[in-house]
């Protein structure tokens, strides 16, 4: 899994690239929270993910806390169908708003 983040006029844009399972989740965790600002606004896009699995989404889960915890706001993007009905099944998209790209999501939060 890679991650990268870049600056997007006012919005942080953190990308994943691969797989979210319970062999990578304990990095990513790791890298998330080192790139993750303690305030602002938060775009993670995950339209290069190409698996989720429950470790993933407890990687989100804990994101989403660190995000409430601190002052930032947080969108997510480019779910793919698979990992938008996991997220609709538990619950979890009711903890972000949920875009469909980029755009929209600095959109949304800078409104």
């Amino acid at each position: 899994m890679r991650l990268w983040k870049e600056p997007r006029g006012g919005v942080t844009v953190i990308s994943l690239d691969g797989r979210l399972d319970s062999e990578t989740a304990p990095q990513v965790q790791q890298d998330l929270q080192a790139l993750f600002p303690e305030d602002g606004l938060v775009v993670l896009d995950l339209s290069r993910t190409l698996y989720m699995s429950s470790a993933g989404l407890r990687v989100l889960l804990l994101i989403y806390r660190q995000a409430r915890h601190g002052t930032v706001r947080l969108a997510l993007t480019g779910l793919s169908p698979e990992v938008r009905a996991i997220m609709e099944a538990t619950g979890f998209l009711g903890f972000f708003t949920v875009v469909d790209s980029v755009e929209q999501g600095v959109e949304a939060l800078t409104v």
